[in-house]
């Protein structure tokens, strides 16, 4: 189950940027690997959205790792889960790390908010955990788990929160101390400058991911030249397949026939080898043999 894990960690120390694309499925997951990123993120966003629920702690454990087990089960690539707050406290979050594992998750990632949790993109204040606390949770999810090379990714939301570089400073390296084997450095402002002014100044071997939702004009080559080694492009799959949903449900009802977007649509041919359909047609032709072997 630690394949995963493995080929995150070689991706981690190999030279080069790392990129990895947000999903909330399986086909989601498949359409990532097939496109050619590295890994694939399992957003909790996403994951929220798909159920029409705020991403504000509404969701739980269950749900990520029911989706994060069916990324696994269809997908080589690396699937690192986004598990908002933890679940709870060190000890919640140490079985959560267990089961993750188990589950052949390559690596989580925790951030330092209150539970519940508020996106950090939506409006109104974040609530910080403290420092201690935190890196206490941290520790108790790399003493749960069972291979070395399980990832746990520590993600800071002081920029977030307004906090200013010195604290999302203190904060990374209080986490690398801890055990963390990446701290995602998280920004909402609209240029990549925020963020580089704290990257420049990081001075620990413990890599740094970084979110480009809002400063999107920076290039993944760009960001790993102030020094950032993992990128994650968080939920961009997803609004990209509701900007196509919400077109085409509009042109049906507007013309009255799906005639004018079939040529937009993936033929159902594509879906089913997405599905692995092609892998029934030898059980069928297999199976009718032996029927006609037991007739005759």
């Amino acid at each position: 189950m630690a394949e995963g894990a493995a080929i995150l960690r070689e991706l981690l120390a190999r030279p080069g940027v790392v990129r990895l694309v947000g999903a909330h499925d399986a086909l989601g997951a498949v359409m990532a690997e097939h496109a050619g990123f590295d890994g694939v993120w399992s957003s909790s966003l996403e994951i929220s959205a798909s159920h029409a629920v705020p991403d504000a702690s509404i969701l739980g454990k269950s749900e990520h790792l029911a989706v994060a087990r069916a990324m696994c089960q269809a997908v080589q690539a690396p699937v690192v889960a986004d598990c908002d707050t933890g679940y709870g406290d060190g000890v919640q979050f140490a079985h959560a790390v267990r089961e993750f594992e188990a589950a052949g998750v390559a690596g989580v990632c925790i951030e330092d908010k209150q539970f519940p949790k508020l996106n950090s993109f939506a409006p109104g204040g974040q609530e910080l955990m403290a420092v201690d606390g935190f890196a206490e949770k941290v520790r108790a999810g790399k003493r749960a788990q069972r291979t070395r090379d399980f990832v746990l990714i520590a993600r800071v939301e002081a920029l977030i929160a307004g906090c200013g570089p010195d604290e999302a400073l203190r904060r990374a390296h209080a986490y690398a101390d801890a055990g963390a084997d990446a701290v995602l450095m998280h920004s909402k402002s609209p240029t990549v400058d925020e963020l580089a002014s704290v990257v420049r100044a990081w001075d620990s071997p413990v890599p740094l991911v970084a979110v480009p939702t809002t400063y999107f004009h920076a290039t993944a080559d760009e960001l790993a030249a102030v020094g950032i080694k993992v990128v994650i492009y968080a939920n961009q799959g997803l609004r990209s397949a509701l900007a196509a949903m919400e077109r085409t449900y509009a042109e049906i009802l507007r013309t009255g026939s799906t005639a004018s977007v079939e040529h937009e649509l993936w033929p159902i041919a594509s879906i089913f080898a997405m599905q692995g359909m092609d892998e029934l047609e030898p059980a069928a032709e297999r199976a009718s043999a032996e029927r006609a072997s037991i007739e005759a």
